[in-house]
């Protein structure tokens, strides 16, 4: 990624404070003119990029002297602002660090930075506030939002971030947020935090990892979430007189919910160097998630370019966040040429194997993904688009605000097997039991008895997560789009396979198996999807399989 692009995309918030540390335990040998030392470093290596500063009001000229108000914001902020109302836990911290039965956790917890200081704790356990205003600021309009520790300069060389390479995967690592974390076994205590209370509060009876506070963020989306967990985390443990560091928070919130707070792990001795190593390795270069996304289409670029351009106007991490494979079911020769213009344009991987119809190409997709390393497939015909405009004839509204990421999110949650993107679909809806046309007549009478029409569909749980609505339960299969998990995928269409399979018998044969509760499927309380055949061919072309 070009150095100016990723500028325009990016802000690093950063600050220091002189909060006495030499004055407290000389000791220490960190005296605040270290800090000052490091802060103008980064200052001057950082000049590329948008650069947003708290700091006391002492300090601003300093900045001016090694930075362009062109791409750099100060607001003001004193030492003494980490006390109420910014900062309202102040007077619980000091409550804490001052109570024996914290302290004498650990010998060297009372003589540490957040057992001595008054302000050590309220300003680190701080920073996420502050990349939080400095998102609602958004003075330079950008995506991601990264904190960088004011001394950060002392153990990493700032010079990472002049390497395209490090910006790209860095920014491909921060679909959510990002936390930087190094493996840390203990039967005590983190950071002063009891170890009992961690594995309380992080829902994990082994906690054997810490979050780093030293560089974090993400994309500007994921950061008030991140933010409202945080301040809820700190508000609580405070209250029940647990503390350690802002990275003890952190902690908690990568196993709470390690698919929104992704974590890049690094050496035991938790220096974040070595993160920033890995990134410009170009063989290494990381992703958070591992998803395929399968389009089948068959004589018609155009009716192709359709799904994509829905992809572009109302979600554009179905193409920017997947492993994007077309199967090409095409019998036209005339129309590759188009065809490989589009997978160029767009990085599909072509497959082309005679027309396999619909299903046989849904299967094809199933075979491909299952000796891939992705974590889920997402399935999609060339007919059926995004759509967020209006509402669909069962009710529910077509606009899902990052669909992509809701499903994922969903999917980690929960472990479903498969669910489906779209409530009602062009012959019917799923308030319906469409299965009952398909099973088999002794199963039929097993499930429904002696019924002249199908039921309507059972629902075991309707839930949401971050305002998306979804339900489980005898969810039916069918071809339109879903996402499918690994042991999904291969319970519905690996252990057993047909050689000219009907979207009917993979209905029938998935009903079955959530009647025996070996497949667990959901579906989305909302109808994003709308089937839209604009391009037509002869319909004895047509085929299943």
């Amino acid at each position: 990624m070009p150095k100016e692009i990723a500028a325009n995309k990016i802000s690093f918030i950063t600050g220091i404070w002189d909060l006495g540390r030499d004055q407290s335990n000389p000791g220490w040998n960190r005296s605040f003119d270290h800090y000052i030392e490091n802060f103008i470093r980064l200052l001057n290596e950082m000049r590329d990029f948008n650069l947003i500063i708290f700091i006391d009001k002492s300090l601003e000229e300093l900045v001016w002297q090694h930075r362009d108000p062109v791409n750099t914001r100060v607001y003001r902020h004193s030492k003494e602002q980490f006390k109420p109302p910014f900062f309202p836990f102040f007077e619980k911290i000091q409550t804490i660090r001052n109570n024996p039965e914290w302290y004498n956790q650990a010998g060297w917890l009372k003589d540490s930075t957040q057992g001595s200081l008054e302000y050590y704790n309220p300003m680190v356990m701080s920073k996420m506030f502050l990349l939080h205003n400095a998102k609602c600021f958004n003075p330079f309009d950008s995506d991601y939002f990264y904190w960088i520790d004011g001394g950060l300069s002392n153990t990493v060389s700032l010079g990472y971030f002049n390497n395209p390479m490090v910006i790209d995967n860095l920014l491909d690592l921060s679909d959510n947020f990002l936390f930087i974390a190094f493996p840390y076994e203990t039967s005590s205590e983190i950071h002063g935090f009891n170890i009992e209370g961690m594995k309380k509060y992080a829902k994990n009876n082994k906690v054997n990892r810490v979050a780093r506070g030293g560089f974090f963020g993400g994309h500007k989306d994921s950061i008030s979430a991140a933010n409202n967990l945080y301040y809820s985390l700190l508000q609580d443990t405070l209250d029940n007189g647990y503390m350690g560091t802002e990275e003890s928070i952190f902690t908690i919130m990568t196993y709470l919910d390690p698919f929104t707070y992704h974590y890049e792990m690094i050496e035991d001795n938790g220096l974040i160097y070595y993160f920033f190593e890995q990134l410009q390795k170009t063989n290494t270069k990381p992703k958070i998630n591992k998803t395929n996304l399968y389009i089948i289409t068959f004589n018609s670029p155009q009716q192709l370019q359709m799904v994509l351009e829905s992809f572009e106007k109302y979600d554009n991490n179905f193409l920017d966040k997947t492993n994007k494979i077309l199967i090409n079911n095409s019998t036209n020769e005339s129309l590759f040429t188009e065809y490989d213009k589009i997978v160029e344009k767009y990085q599909f991987e072509q497959i082309r194997n005679g027309n396999l119809g619909i299903c046989g190409g849904r299967q094809l997709a199933a075979e491909h993904f299952a000796k891939s390393d992705a974590q889920h497939m997402i399935f999609f015909e060339d007919d059926m688009l995004l759509d967020y405009e209006g509402s669909c004839n069962f009710g529910f509204k077509k606009r899902v605000p990052d669909l992509y990421h809701g499903l994922m999110k969903i999917m980690h949650k929960e472990g479903y097997d498969f669910i489906k993107f779209s409530f009602s679909e062009f012959y019917g809806h799923n308030g319906d039991q469409w299965s009952w046309h398909n099973v088999p007549y002794h199963q039929k009478i097993e499930y429904f008895g002696e019924l002249h029409d199908k039921p309507l569909t059972k629902f075991n749980n309707i839930k949401t997560l971050n305002g998306l609505p979804y339900a489980d339960g005898e969810i039916y299969y069918s071809n339109w789009p879903h996402i499918i998990s690994q042991e999904g995928n291969k319970k519905c269409f690996i252990d057993t396979k047909w050689d000219h399979p009907y979207e009917q018998t993979w209905m029938s044969h998935i009903y079955t198996l959530t009647k025996q509760h070996k497949v667990k499927p959901a579906i989305l309380l909302a109808s994003p999807i709308t089937h839209n055949r604009v391009h037509h061919y002869h319909a004895n072309e047509r085929r299943e399989n």
